[in-house]
């Protein structure tokens, strides 16, 4: 019998994969500026232009502070592409490895990549203590405060503990020194809000909706209208869900059938695992049982097994399983 924790898990784990895949789209959905409804005016009898200020676009983690490409992000490219183009010409894991100087489950992970923004995802999207500040950050920003200093102070006043260097190098890439501040400033730039991580966009697709925020549920709903493949992959996680919760096994086959007509190889690897193993599926889905107990004792073996520092054989592993019982 399979345990229903960890079915969500491995469920979780193929949502995280299809987030990755279509992370772009939810960056291009929270980046883009709305278009702004009323046009800056300019005062008449004005000699020259007003100069238009920098736009504060937020960086997409695939830059340095100095604005060149992350050795990370250049790496992990170069790598791909090479694993790629050896695949294409008929090449095995093994030979690639090789050629390559790469671990094999590196060059797995590189050949079952669906693109190259899966990769990198993780790498560009990582968490900073700036992030519950950006907003804030950048409306002082278009308000024309350009003084790294006083906004440090400002949010050290709202409860931040990082040090200046950290603001003065997320301003640093598009931060233009020396530019004449405009004389008419023009119309305050629209809205750009910071995308979700990816990390939070599964957290909303695997939560109930009933226990979503009332803004999470409004992003979660702006992500689904923006993207159709995590729009169909919500629908199919709520699906499992019920099935799930009201034992309703027997409609497993359909669901996996439901999913394969859709273009999502993660979860498409999730629905043959789950054939290959249907009886004992179909079974954690339709009955109370669940094998957590079972789950239990084996984590206590582990346990006890890594407390000998693997010195302990097997009659010494038995006869401690069996005083701590």
């Amino acid at each position: 019998m399979a345990d229903a924790w960890h079915l969500l898990r491995n469920l979780a784990e193929a949502v995280e994969k299809t987030v990755g895949v279509h992370h772009p789209c939810i960056r291009k959905a929270f980046t883009t500026p709305q278009a702004v409804t009323e046009p800056a005016t300019v005062p008449s009898g004005t000699a020259e232009p007003p100069v238009e200020e920098e736009p504060c676009v937020p960086p997409d983690g695939t830059r340095d502070v100095l604005g060149r490409p992350r050795r990370l992000v250049a790496r992990t490219t170069e790598r791909y592409t090479a694993v790629q183009q050896l695949l294409s010409e008929g090449r095995s894991l093994a030979a690639i490895g090789r050629q390559l100087r790469l671990d094999h489950s590196t060059v797995r992970r590189f050949a079952r990549a669906q693109s190259l923004d899966e990769l990198l995802v993780k790498a560009t999207n990582r968490a900073s203590i700036l992030d519950e500040h950006k907003p804030y950050l950048h409306q002082r920003w278009r308000e024309g405060c350009h003084d790294i200093p006083q906004l440090h102070r400002e949010l050290r006043a709202r409860g931040f503990t990082g040090d200046i260097q950290c603001v003065r190098r997320y301003f640093r890439p598009f931060k233009r020194p020396h530019s004449p501040k405009p004389k008419n400033p023009p119309a305050p730039a629209p809205e750009l809000r910071p995308a979700p991580k990816p990390r939070r966009v599964v957290r909303w697709i695997m939560t109930s909706p009933g226990h979503l925020a009332e803004t999470e549920a409004a992003e979660l709903k702006e992500i689904r209208a923006a993207c159709p493949h995590l729009d169909v992959t919500a629908r199919h996680v709520r699906d499992f869900a019920d099935m799930m919760r009201e034992l309703r096994g027997e409609e497993l086959p359909s669901w996996m059938d439901r999913v394969l007509a859709d273009d999502l190889p993660a979860l498409h690897s999730l629905v043959n695992g789950m054939k290959r193993d249907l009886d004992a599926v179909t079974a954690g889905l339709s009955t109370h049982w669940s094998s957590g107990q079972v789950e239990g004792h084996v984590t206590r073996a582990k346990l006890l097994k890594r407390m000998g520092y693997g010195r302990a054989n097997l009659d010494l592993l038995r006869r401690r399983i069996l005083l701590r019982m």
